[in-house]
């Protein structure tokens, strides 16, 4: 079990997140030291730092499904022209247009989603987590742990990656901030599917691309 002072005093130290810090520490055996060497590595401490820098520049860009039957328009910011126009920088922004086509994230993040939303959500695991016959003192336990499922499955910066779903969308994200050099940021995202909102078949269009993109 890591500390969290510890975690606390390598988030100062370096400028990561904080469950990097904590991922960074179980790996090396809660040295710090080698904790440090180890965010370094992965270049994770300074992709924190570049974190908040201004990314003004970027790309508009767009991914149709085969046949045009679903379509992502993204915009991803980075600091310069010079990166925006790289294969780099223009193969992540497809690279996330493809994870929206294929799950399709209602959010960008989880501080996106209306408090309305998040309540609404809430008295329905309740009331769930009460017909399973869960104990009343640990139903609330039960639906922060389902509320943070919700998150992982509707907001896309926590999503799984596709390419490698040991990765969330943000580790990967870091992974670009520091392998780019500058600050890198999803702005927006807008997602269209043919016949959204009608009877669909029973394999859904999004479970389609990603086995496309699995296979690719």
């Amino acid at each position: 079990m890591i500390p969290a002072s510890l975690v606390k005093e390598l988030r100062e130290k370096t400028g990561a997140g904080m469950m990097d810090c904590k991922k960074a520490l179980t790996e090396t055996g809660g040295d710090l030291d080698k904790a440090v060497e180890y965010l370094r590595e992965k270049g994770l401490a300074a992709a924190a730092k570049k974190a908040g820098r201004i990314a003004a520049e970027g790309l508009v860009d767009s991914y149709i499904h085969m046949g045009g039957r679903i379509g992502v328009l993204l915009e991803v910011n980075c600091e310069t022209d010079f990166v925006a126009r790289t294969d780099e920088f223009r193969a992540f922004v497809k690279d996330i247009a493809m994870q929206i086509a294929a799950t399709n994230p209602q959010y960008l993040s989880r501080e996106d989603v209306p408090e309305e939303v998040l309540e609404k959500e809430r008295e329905i695991l309740r009331i769930q987590a009460k017909n399973e016959g869960k104990p009343d003192k640990v139903i609330d336990k039960i639906v922060e742990g389902r509320i943070n499922k919700y998150f992982t499955e509707n907001c896309l910066l926590e999503q799984p990656y596709i390419r490698d779903t040991d990765k969330t969308i943000t580790e990967l994200l870091k992974e670009k901030i520091a392998q780019i050099g500058e600050n890198i940021a999803i702005r927006r995202f807008a997602r269209f599917e043919m016949g959204e909102g009608l009877a669909k078949k029973e394999c859904s269009l999004a479970e389609e691309v990603a086995a496309m993109t699995k296979s690719s």
